[in-house]
Parts: structure tokens; sequence; C-alpha cells
């Protein structure tokens, strides 16, 4: 495998990728963290940093940031899974916002690290836009804003733009409006969870790569190549959870799928904008997501690809030609700019984690001494961040505003079993696509999107 072909990301890497050296055989942790990804990273960092004694191992099964950490948008944000009525209903107004603006403190604490470990990952602090191209995504921009207001968030956290502000950010085809927030950098995310990985291993934390996990029970984590005892035992490994046993219906692994253009002309990208390197996205059901990447080119991604029976993850689901089609299609559309026939040079995919409820949670069960974190459902750059400094805390012990969030040790359900599973992701993803394809003929809002959105109950 060239890890070099995972994505965009890992393409443009100034490293050559070597794996690092496998776990040669049993050993002893004070913590084993399963997962060399944003969350299992973070974890050991503010773990080490907190206290340089521990003995702190990290085993992953190719290399540091093989998964979503290495694949994904680019968007460090302070986007939650769950929305602000949903948390307040499961655990009252003032936890919902005290969530919130943990998000909006974590898009500055990944900031700082970044310049305090010199980790050179393109990192622009330019916020999102989010574009209302129809009567209907127009009238979803207000809702949000509304929504924000009605949990104390002013126009500083999210502000409703009419067509001429969203157009001076983002001059897409057809803008009627739309919002930004400032909580949100763009990030070359490859490069951010390399040198997240050299960080932890300069304050001792050892890496095992080319180390799959086959069990994690109470005080071991089990591999081919031996056993690595230790009292706590984190589980990140968000997507891949399901290979694991009894952990099938954890989370759902979803595909999420991305394209992305040669570098652009300075006259298009005059046309087209993102002058501060904004984020963008619009209103529509179906998730697209996109930045402008320091070299210049539209790195552009979108939900889309087919749940796969049984959650099973494989390499070849990272490539669906009928989604990067659409993805090209999505482009032209939004950008005319670009012409009929983007000029595409990489495509790219892999799994994100849904739990059944769209939650997001971290936590550890002290009897056990298990922890986990997860369930980011795509916006797992900024989360994974909180919860590996929340998972420091509770590891420690030390009781802290992070271990009273109301995300810290929910459980979610467990997904039905298949095919129950199989038929509700899928024709919910049928029910959006479709609504979307209706509101942009129509103009008008879709009943079906709207009873399932308030279904999934988030």
């Amino acid at each position: 495998m060239r890890y070099q072909d995972l994505s965009y990301w890992f393409s443009t890497v100034d490293e050559a990728l070597t794996p690092r050296p496998p776990l040669p055989g049993d050993a002893d942790a004070d913590v084993v963290i399963v997962g060399a990804g944003y969350t299992g990273l973070w974890t050991a960092y503010y773990l080490a940093a907190a206290d340089p004694s521990l003995r702190i191992v990290v085993l992953e099964a190719e290399i540091a940031g093989y998964g979503a950490s290495g694949r994904n948008g680019g968007w460090c944000s302070a986007l939650f899974p769950t929305s602000l009525p949903a948390l307040a209903r499961r655990h009252g107004r003032d936890a919902a916002i005290a969530m919130q603006r943990a998000m909006h403190a974590t898009v500055a604490e990944v900031g700082r690290v970044v310049a305090a470990e010199g980790i050179d990952c393109d990192w622009a602090y330019g916020g999102t836009v989010t574009l209302a191209r129809t009567g209907p995504q127009l009238e979803r921009a207000r809702a949000a804003v509304a929504e924000a207001r009605e949990f104390g968030l002013g126009p500083d956290d999210l502000a409703l733009l009419d067509a001429d502000e969203a157009t001076a950010r983002c001059a897409a085809e057809g803008v009627r409006g739309g919002t930004y927030t400032p909580h949100c950098a763009a990030v070359h995310p490859a490069r951010l969870v390399r040198g997240l990985a050299a960080a932890v291993e300069l304050r001792g934390v050892t890496i095992h790569e080319r180390t799959p996990v086959t069990r994690i029970r109470a005080g071991a984590a089990v591999t081919p190549a031996g056993t690595v005892r230790a009292p706590v035992v984190v589980r990140a490994t968000e997507g891949y959870t399901p290979a694991l046993p009894r952990q099938r219906r954890t989370v759902a692994p979803v595909y999420s799928l991305m394209v992305a253009t040669e570098p652009l002309s300075a006259s298009t990208w005059a046309e087209i904008g993102l002058a501060a390197r904004e984020t963008f996205s619009d209103h529509r059901h179906v998730i697209i997501y996109g930045q402008r990447t320091a070299d210049g080119r539209l790195a552009f991604g979108g939900r889309g690809a087919p749940y796969h029976f049984g959650s099973r993850v494989s390499p070849a689901y990272d490539r669906e030609p009928r989604v990067f089609a659409a993805l090209r299609r999505t482009l032209g559309e939004l950008f005319p700019v670009l012409g009929p026939d983007v000029p595409v040079t990489h495509t790219w995919g892999g799994p994100l984690g849904v739990a059944r409820d769209w939650a997001a949670s971290v936590g550890l069960d002290r009897d056990s001494g298990l922890a986990w974190a997860g369930g980011y459902v795509g916006d797992g750059v900024g989360t994974s961040n909180l919860a590996g400094r929340t998972l420091a805390d509770l590891i420690r012990g030390a009781r802290t505003d992070l271990t009273r969030l109301p995300w810290v040790n929910h459980r979610s359900p467990r997904w039905e079993p298949e095919p129950l599973r199989w038929l509700a992701v899928n024709a919910g993803l049928r029910v959006m696509l479709t609504a979307d394809r209706a509101e942009l003929r129509t103009g008008r809002p879709s009943r079906r999107a709207t009873l399932f959105t308030r279904l999934l109950g988030h």
C-alpha cells in the first residue's frame, strides 16, 4: 500500500510516511490507546503534558492518521452532531450552552497547539460560510440563526447574511443569502495529524504502527504481535470500531468522499472568492463541504456513498465513481467559472462514525478502565481535541468543567441488527438526496425530508 495515495492530503505531506516499528511483543503501560488518529493522539498529548511520568502506548493498525484524520475536509470547526435543542431536551439549557461554548473554545485551542508545537498544517482561521441557494435553504439559514439566538449566541457566533454579503465571501451561482460563523479554521488535516504524532513522541509516548488490535478487554489491548496490559484502555477507532468484537452495532460507518481540483488561477479565485480561506457549505440536506487549500486548489466533498451491509469497512469503498462524478457536477453547478468539466486531480474517501442517536460521546468506565470517544458524524477534527482533553482529565481523576459537559459518559443505543440497519441508513440517504434534487428543481421544501430529520431527533 502506498499511503500517499490515500488522499490529496497524504500526497502532499513532507515526509516519506514510513511506518513506525510495530509492537515487538507483550508490554505493560499505564494507558494504552487503540487508534493513532486525532482522538488517540490528542488524548496522549494532553495526558503526557499533564503527567510526564505516565507510560503511554498508542497502537495503530496502519500509520498515524490513516483513517478519517488524514482524509477529511480540513475543517477544524465548532460543529457538534447533536443540535442545541436536542442537548437541552436531554441535559438542560445550561448544559447545551456549555457544550457549544466548549466547542468554540476548542477551535482556538487547536490553533494554540499548532502554533506552540510548530506544526506546519496551513492553519487559516477564516470561519465558515454556509450558503442558501433556494427558498427552503434560506428558511433553514434563518432558522439556524433564530435557534442560535434562543441559546444566547449572538452575531459574533453566527450571523445571517444577505445575498450580497454571502456572495462577497463565496460567489457561488444563485446565492440568496446564508450564514457565517468565525468558529472554524481551514487546515491540512494530514499534516496536522502527522505533526501531532511527532509531538507526542517528543513527550515520551510510544507509537506502534502496523499493529492491528483484534480485541479490547479490561486491562488489555490484544494484537497478533502481543498484548499490551494497562489499567486504562482507550478505544479511539471511530469508523473502524465495528471491526472489534461486540462493537459491530456501536457506530455505523458511513462513507464521505472528496475530490480536489488542480491549482486554480488567481483570476478564477477572484471570481470564486474565499479570500480568507473560509470553509464553505450550503443549507441542503445531504452535506457538502469545501475549502480553498493553501496551494490554490478547491478540495470538495460530500456524503452520498451507500452504507455497506454489516457495517463493513473496506479500502474498496473509498472510491465510488458515481459519487465522484456527482461531486464534480455539483462543483460545476456551484462555480460555473470552472466550466462543465471540473479539472479534478485527486479523488478519495473513507468512513466516519455515526452513533444511533447522532450523539458524539466520551467516557470512562472506572470499574473496567475502558475509555472511549467518538461518533463525531464527520465533525471530528475539532471535537476530537475536546475529547482528548476530556479523556485526559477523566483518566487522571480530575473534576473539571470539561468532565461535567453533557456528552461525558453518554451511552448511545446500539444500531438495529441487519438487515434493518442497512435498510434504514440507505433509505434515509435516498430521502435526503431526493429532497435536495426536488428543492433545487421546484424551490419548495420537502415534507419527507423534514419528517425524517425530526425522526432522527437531532
